[in-house]
């Protein structure tokens, strides 16, 4: 989401200025004393070669001052904060003998006294303080304590006869100094022998079959992060296969101690002991072996609210299932049951137990479940209650939009909604939603002449089915409950009056989404169909001003301006030597129908001119009929929001009109004069169309992330089409694109901006962008992006606009600048300030830094990052 602004050059020099001002006011060893280093830098070598890996880093005690872009920001900030603005504010009262009792006279004591702790005086150095960060002055005691931290790693990863020291380098002349810590590793020890001693046999047996899997192993160096590694593991395995209680405590290492042989051999002797259950009692703690339960009871309370009335509920048997209830049974036992992975009889999984929380919170219809195993253990079997509590079957809301956009000055917009869970009693979702928005536009081509000249309205209906809904095709076996299976069935319309030629769309998707795992998405859209038809056509010259443009400077030759046959299509003469204007609908069409029809003479640029602007034309005004399926894969290898290595997939395949194509081989469509069969009297849209995704993340420092995006988009037309329907198009610029450029104003290829609205249905795109925090919830950025759209394969015979091969990447945009971003923990507000570094438009020699400036900079404001 994003919205482009120009910027205002004024305010960027008297911004630049005001940090000129700020930036030579500081004094970066203000608050270092006379006797005191300010820290430089860390720097750490192990074995005489310089390490640079942020585990290591971040043991570290000492930090120096975060700088950006080599700039301290932090620290001087902190430094124009005054040491005691108390004093200050006192000293400055009685500097002159009749200050403070003039004060007084003019406010008041209290209010001469309020004022030393205004904001102004005390406020505003204590908010520095704030997002300002202390001078990092040198400590000793803190590089001794890393020596220590670094010891111990390292004795974590086997080298027991390490050593460690430090050095410190002043900087002459500079009062600041840097550190060097250096370890010098020797020999590792390395694993001799592995042997095992478990208690349980039931765990020694599990065990036997899985100790293969081990990283602990023999001849490995000893490494404690694999043991700790191996504890996990074993839990794992024995918490699914049966062990429901197995404490991941009951698992610890013995380590040969013999001095002489590790001083000697620098070998171990390794023993996995794995202790019995532990239970704490009243007075003691007593042990039991483990063993593999499996399940007996399975209740499943279906309106349980934690009091008295739980005791008396009716119930029915389905399955494995016991399903309790109040009054009436709401929910299809069958949901309940496919929602639900514990079986009779079965071994008990934690596996298991997740996917069963996992699902019944997916079905939408409950509140977070609780699922309590209740032990015999004389029988080692459970009784497990999963206990449920229904959420509202009905819900409304409402929720209101101020927008601004390249369309909309101001924009106001109103959506209800009303949600409406377990329709049908298999916990099918309905949410209905409405919008209906007005707005304001300054635009030339309204001639509504109301304050709010923009309206838009429209519904959407969608039924969200928690399984995979396929009529006679039973889809359990390849795609189990597990994954989540969801069917999408959607419904939408919207009309929009005075926006563009006032689109009416209507559209239907019947679609699949599956998660066989945390890091794989599958979505499948059997059906997307989408209608769309322009209401008034007529309007295309006053809405697409720049075609209009165009089509005039050519009709503003002599040779057409004192053409007899050509006198109804311009408006009259304003008493000027300027050329007549062509009118518009019927003198724009006028003189497009007699220069294609050569009805009067014409020179072949002029030709090949006007049709490639009536070819737009006749494609931005045409319904499009589109009735497409589609596939997309997601893949990411991310661990955790914190996670900030890691890589992003995503694949796309669509492809239109092949049913339809498929049916016209059977039953005749209509077709018009082009020869394009028809559906309901619109060419249907036959195309193939793929992307591919792929985002990379580096984690560069403790607080540095820079983050990668490549996108490849390619569309072909084929068959009932010629051209791409635009709402399938490819644009480039925006606030999640191409930054130093607004939405649709690059491209295609190296032409300047012709269109209102360029599009093109093949699009590369690459982003760089390293982020980095500044003070407080405060975050910058630097990026560069670089990328167009071009036209291939279709009708479009521009070769400024065409992609030709390799050499058509020469007109590659390039865009650079930076970013302010405020992290609001639950979204983030983004500011981008894009620069053309490299714009293809310009001629050859003016195309690099022609446009690098604050005038033809471009703001971008969006919410949440980019990629």
């Amino acid at each position: 989401m994003g919205i482009s602004f120009p910027l205002i050059k004024n305010t960027a020099k008297i911004s630049l200025l005001f940090l000129v001002v700020v930036f030579n006011a500081c004094n970066t060893l203000k608050r270092v004393g006379e006797n005191q280093l300010l820290l430089k830098k860390n720097n750490i070598y192990v074995d005489s070669a310089e390490v640079k890996d942020a585990d290591v880093e971040s043991l570290i005690l000492q930090e120096p001052n975060r700088t950006i872009l080599g700039y301290p920001l932090r620290l001087n900030l902190y430094n124009l904060a005054k040491r005691n603005p108390d004093s200050s504010y006192q000293s400055w009262l009685h500097r002159k003998e009749k200050r403070e009792q003039r004060l007084i006279n003019l406010l008041s004591e209290k209010q001469v006294e309020r004022l030393g702790e205004s904001f102004l005086v005390k406020g505003i150095n204590e908010w520095l303080k704030k997002i300002g960060e202390e001078p990092a002055i040198l400590d000793t005691l803190k590089a001794r304590r890393t020596l220590e931290r670094l010891k111990a790693y390292y004795d974590s990863k086997g080298y027991f006869n390490s050593t460690t020291t430090y050095q410190i380098d002043t900087i002459p002349k500079t009062q600041r100094a840097i550190i060097d810590y250096k370890i010098e590793l020797a020999e590792p020890f390395t694993i001799d022998s592995v042997s095992h001693q478990i208690v349980s046999k039931a765990v020694d047996s599990i065990y036997a079959l899985n100790a293969q899997g081990s990283f602990v192993k023999k001849g490995d160096r000893f490494e404690l992060a694999k043991f700790g590694a191996e504890r996990e593991r074993l839990s794992t395995i024995f918490r699914n296969t049966g062990i429901y209680n197995f404490q991941e405590s009951s698992i610890s290492y013995d380590i040969a101690t013999d001095t002489t042989k590790l001083a000697d051999d620098q070998k171990m002797d390794i023993e996995l002991n794995i202790d019995n259950f532990k239970k704490r009692g009243d007075s003691a703690i007593t042990t039991a072996p483990y063993q593999v339960y499996r399940f007996n009871r399975i209740n499943i309370y279906t309106d349980y609210l934690f009091d008295e009335r739980d005791r008396d509920q009716k119930f029915i048997r389905f399955r494995d299932y016991t399903i309790f209830y109040r009054d009436k049974l709401r929910f299809n036992p069958n949901t309940l049951a496919n929602a639900v992975f514990f079986e009779q009889d079965s071994v008990y999984r934690d596996l298991d137990r997740t996917r069963t929380y996992r699902q019944i919170t997916n079905l939408g219809v409950f509140k977070y479940p609780t699922i309590t195993p209740v032990p015999n253990e004389e029988e080692a079997t459970l009784d497990t209650n999963i206990y449920l509590a229904a959420r509202p079957r009905y819900s409304l809301g409402m929720s209101f939009e101020l927008t601004r956009s390249n369309i909309q000055q101001v924009g106001l917009a109103l959506n209800p909604s009303l949600q409406a869970r377990n329709l049908f009693g298999g916990a099918e979702n309905l949410s209905i939603s409405g919008r209906l928005s007005i707005g304001n536009s300054n635009d030339r081509s309204i001639t509504d002449s109301r304050f709010f000249n923009l309206q838009e309205f429209g519904a959407d209906a969608n039924l969200d089915i928690p399984s995979i809904w396929f009529p006679f095709f039973n889809t359990k076996k390849i795609i189990p409950s597990y994954t989540l299976p969801r069917t999408r069935i959607s419904l939408g319309t919207s009309f929009q009056k005075n926006i563009g030629l006032d689109k009416q769309a209507f559209n239907t998707v019947l679609g699949y989404n599956w998660i066989p795992s945390d890091h794989i998405k599958h979505n499948i859209e059997l059906l997307n169909v989408q209608f769309v038809r322009n209401v008034n056509t007529d309007r295309f010259f006053n809405v697409y001003r720049n075609s209009f443009s165009q089509l005039n400077d050519i009709a503003a030759a002599p040779i057409y301006q004192d053409n007899a046959t050509l006198s109804e299509v311009f408006g009259p003469r304003d008493g000027s030597d300027e050329p007549r204007r062509l009118i518009i609908p019927s003198g724009t069409t006028g003189f497009t129908d007699a220069i294609l029809d050569r009805e009067i003479p014409t020179s072949a640029g002029d030709f090949e001119a006007v049709s490639r602007i009536e070819e737009r034309r006749r494609r931005l005004t045409e319904n499009n009929l589109i009735f497409a399926s589609n596939y997309t894969l997601n893949y990411t290898s991310r661990n955790g929001l914190t996670d900030n290595k890691f890589f992003q997939f995503r694949f796309k395949l669509e492809s239109a009109g092949n049913l339809l194509s498929g049916i016209s081989a059977l039953i005749p469509f209509d077709e018009n004069e082009n020869g394009d069969r028809l559906i309901f009297n619109v060419p249907y849209s036959q195309y193939v169309k793929t992307e591919l995704d792929y985002v990379k993340y580096w984690s560069v420092s403790r607080t540095g992330v820079l983050a990668f995006r490549s996108f490849l988009g390619l569309a072909i037309p084929y068959g009932n089409s010629d051209n791409i329907p635009f709402v399938r198009s490819y644009f480039a610029g925006g606030a999640n694109d191409i930054r130093a450029w607004s939405p649709y104003s690059l491209g295609p290829g190296r032409i300047d901006a012709i269109n209102d609205f360029n599009e093109a249905n093949l699009k590369l795109s690459l982003n760089l962008e390293y982020r980095f925090p500044l003070f407080g919830s405060f975050k910058g950025a630097l990026f560069a992006d670089a990328g167009n759209i071009w036209n291939v394969f279709d009708n479009v015979e521009d070769p400024a606009a065409t992609f030709t091969g390799l050499d058509s990447l020469g007109d590659t945009a390039l865009g650079t600048g930076f970013g302010l971003r405020y992290d609001f923990t639950f979204f983030v507000l983004r500011a981008d300030l894009g620069f053309k570094t490299y714009n293809p438009a310009n001629e050859i020699s003016e195309r690099w830094f022609a446009d690098y400036n604050f005038k033809n900079a471009v703001l971008q404001i969006g919410i949440n990052y980019p990629f």
